[in-house]
């Protein structure tokens, strides 16, 4: 005769003694329960423990990622136009060496208060064209009312991004970073944007000072490596900057 589980455990229970069967019964349930859960418990830290165990540790940080930069600027723009800065940078000599000539087309990447805009656009002349760049409004405000006291007709202010210039396509024969290029949070993407609006044969050009990012410099070597990272080669470098408390000026042209 064949019996169910509650069956066999009233047959398993004892005839006389201290315990009913009704008290057998209650007993044998609670361990049976209790060995379920043991049974579930067991086979759930199992399940658990290797999947815990081989849980992958965090990527290391890749090449790509942002490194450190340096606020950008928003105080006083006055600041940038001090007495005799255009001797300690040598600034003629600079816009030489970039080319910069009557009739050509020039871009201020981080224009600030537009003090290289203005010599720039007073040396392109009325048939050239300056473009203001910067990612701070009130630097554009600043420049497009320093360009209308100057009655300097040919520059053009532009809000950009912090990745990108919004230049126009093949519009400029030379584009120069003064103090700037150490505030750039995406300095690689920036380069390759800026790309499409390079004529041939033009120069970008980049001044700045040696440091760790945080501090407004940034070293000549990841300069160099960026600049390369974003499909440009190094065609000259100087030093002559540093009288102006600068370190290089690097000229890079595309690759």
């Amino acid at each position: 005769m064949r019996h169910g589980f509650y069956g066999r455990l009233l047959t398993m229970a004892p005839l006389g003694g201290l315990f009913s069967k009704e008290h057998f019964l209650r007993r044998s349930l609670r361990m049976f329960k209790l060995r379920i859960i043991a049974i579930v418990l067991f086979l759930f830290l199992q399940n658990v423990a290797p999947a815990s165990a081989q849980t992958p540790a965090p990527a290391p940080a890749t090449r790509g990622e942002q490194r450190k930069t340096s606020e950008p600027y928003t105080g006083d723009l006055s600041i940038f136009d001090s007495p005799g800065r255009e001797d300690r940078l040598q600034i003629e000599r600079v816009m030489n060496i970039l080319g910069i000539a009557p009739g050509k087309a020039v871009a201020d990447i981080g224009a600030g208060s537009g003090w290289f805009t203005v010599r720039a656009a007073r040396r392109v002349g009325g048939n050239g064209l300056i473009y203001a760049v910067d990612i701070n409004p009130e630097a554009i405000r600043y420049i497009d009312e320093r360009a209308r006291k100057e009655q300097l007709q040919n520059v053009k202010t532009i809000l950009g991004k912090p990745d990108n210039p919004l230049l126009p396509t093949r519009s400029v024969d030379a584009v120069l970073l003064l103090k700037t290029y150490h505030e750039v949070a995406q300095p690689v993407t920036l380069l390759r944007n800026l790309h499409a609006a390079l004529r041939p044969d033009a120069k970008v050009g980049v001044i700045d000072r040696n440091g760790n990012g945080e501090d407004h410099g940034v070293g000549r070597d990841v300069v160099i490596r960026e600049a390369k990272e974003a499909g440009y080669k190094l065609l000259e470098q100087y030093d002559f900057v540093k009288g102006d408390k600068m370190d290089y000026f690097l000229i890079f042209v595309p690759e």
